[in-house]
């Protein structure tokens, strides 16, 4: 049984959320929604168990350490 960590595109994660790019964007600002991970130059994504964690509680999810 394998417990790696995946890290998931914006296209997943506005499937999963049901927000649009501008909000997530908003709330990572905000320190309210999950930050992003870079993964290559131009490329980042995100923590999936960050993103289910804030999908099982989006009104008390706190960045621990948001992004400046």
């Amino acid at each position: 049984m394998s417990n790696t960590e995946r890290i998931i595109r914006l296209k997943t994660v506005l499937d999963r959320t049901g927000l649009s790019r501008s909000t997530i964007y908003r709330k990572i600002a905000e320190g309210t929604f999950p930050s992003q991970v870079k993964i290559s130059i131009h490329g980042a994504g995100w923590h999936e168990s960050a993103i289910n964690r804030w999908i099982s509680n989006p009104a008390q999810y706190r960045e621990e350490n948001p992004a400046e």
